[in-house]
């Protein structure tokens, strides 16, 4: 179910209508989460809802013998460990493995083919997946309690609004919010009200109306030859994925608002970080202290020594990669990131660079670009095309600004303002505007409601084609 369709509209009316009589008691709340977000989640497919739920009893019954065996918790850990990524690798690696296969196969002269699986992917698979098993590494680590009740798992686990694309919420955070049914404060409803439109805003505004542009460079039989002209497609690329996939997680945070719960902030306008550790603390915010956490730390961080701290980079970044999709390009996407993480801790350049005049807004520059050239094999359809495309993008003799031109014509009128707007707040926050005290009059905080009328306004006439989420795919 989309949040941008008319059937999760009616869907979060009906549920949220009934919010406050099932909200009263520990397991009517938690059943009743559970059997609306089983039911959001099965309007896909009813039949991966025994996916999610067999994926979650392996978590939930092996952090239950974690506390009552404590000498087998790391038998009961790899076990939990290994039938999550089992699973997670059956539906979304065992294609990529058995085609790279059959590729060798035929290098090496073989007249043999192993036929592909060709199983359907789950959606959001590997964003429940991850929760799912912080949940058993935390208990293990003694950082968490177990619960004992099913219910109250699964209403952590399977909670509609981030099941599928985030953020990715720890069980410390969520398990202590969903024992209590707090009250739901007149303030909290209006904040998630702001995040739910933004979120909107973003979404079918913004990503929907660069998508086909973005779609259109891509399908082309012919690659244009302009430096230029894939500069300004992979800049709107970059904003559509921002706005797609932060808008996302802006309409989760407002319905557990809604709700009465908190989720944690997943995006921080990444694109004015000034180094490469800024920008990710600022994308993705959930899956990359994910990472951080459960991946790169345990491989010792940068406790090992020099060249110890740079493997583990890089295996967090390929490991990365591969969260993203089962494909050359993300892993090449996750070697342009280790690449440029590895290149800052050895030479320390954002810092140097902002340390003279005008260093830091050239360095947020050089960020931006860097990022950008990395969405390249992210958003190309091969590692040739990425190839193709990222020559062009710098070599200098191949700039010609003239190759642009054909992005500008009166129909895109209405989104190159939009976007105009969108750089505009990046640059607010960028120039740190939002940090003053601006001292402003009641009158205009009493107006407030006037702006998210128009944000309104536009997710109704100014809303692009309809998209999926990018990140649903993952």
């Amino acid at each position: 179910m989309l949040f941008n369709s008319l059937e999760f509209l009616v869907f979060f009316a009906l549920f949220i209508a009934l919010w406050p009589l099932m909200r009263r008691r520990d397991n009517l709340r938690w059943g009743y989460l559970v059997v609306a977000s089983l039911v959001f989640y099965g309007w896909w497919d009813w039949r991966f809802i025994f996916l999610l739920v067999g994926s979650g009893l392996i978590d939930f019954l092996a952090a239950l013998g974690m506390q009552r065996w404590p000498a087998r918790r790391r038998l009961l850990l790899a076990a939990s460990i290994a039938g999550n990524l089992g699973v997670l690798g059956t539906f979304k690696y065992l294609d990529f493995g058995l085609r790279n296969l059959n590729r060798l196969l035929a290098v090496l002269g073989l007249d043999v083919a192993v036929p592909l699986a060709e199983l359907t992917l789950p959606v959001g698979i590997s964003f429940y997946t991850f929760q799912s098993m912080s949940y058993t590494i935390d208990v293990y680590r003694g950082r968490l309690g177990p619960t004992r009740n099913p219910l109250h798992f699964f209403a952590y686990l399977a909670m509609f609004p981030q099941l599928v694309a985030g953020p990715i919420v720890r069980a410390s955070n969520l398990l202590p919010q969903l024992r209590q049914a707090r009250p739901i404060s007149a303030a909290q409803r209006w904040s998630g009200l702001k995040l739910i439109l933004t979120g909107y805003a973003k979404k079918v505004v913004l990503a929907d109306n660069l998508a086909p542009l973005v779609q259109g460079a891509f399908a082309l039989g012919t690659l244009p030859e302009s430096g230029a002209y894939w500069w300004l497609v992979m800049t709107l690329f970059a904003l559509q994925i921002y706005c797609d996939f932060s808008g996302y997680s802006d309409i989760a945070r407002g319905l557990a608002h809604w709700m009465g719960y908190d989720f944690p902030v997943n995006f921080d306008h990444p694109y004015i970080a000034v180094s490469f550790r800024d920008f990710w603390s600022r994308w993705h915010i959930s899956l990359s202290t994910w990472f951080r956490d459960y991946v790169y730390i345990p491989l010792g961080g940068s406790r090992g020594g020099t060249w110890a701290g740079y493997r583990n980079i890089w295996l967090t970044m390929l490991v990365s990669g591969l969260w993203h999709g089962a494909a050359w390009t993300m892993l090449a996407w996750g070697v342009l990131h280790a690449t440029y993480l590895s290149a800052e801790r050895l030479t320390n350049w954002p810092r140097r660079l902002a340390a003279l005049p005008g260093g830091r807004h050239l360095a947020a520059l050089v960020v931006f670009g860097l990022v950008v050239l990395a969405w390249v094999p992210f958003r190309a359809t091969s590692l040739s095309q990425a190839a193709c495309i990222g020559l062009t993008m710098v070599s200098p003799w191949r700039f010609d600004p003239g190759g642009a031109g054909s992005l500008f014509n009166s129909e895109n009128t209405l989104l190159w303002m939009l976007v105009l707007a969108l750089v505009a707040r990046q640059l607010w926050f960028h120039l740190r505007l939002d940090r003053v005290s601006w001292r402003l009059p009641p009158l205009l905080h009493a107006l407030e409601p006037i702006p998210l009328a128009v944000l309104l306004w536009a997710c109704v006439m100014l809303r692009g084609p309809g998209q999926e989420f990018i990140y649903f795919q993952f």
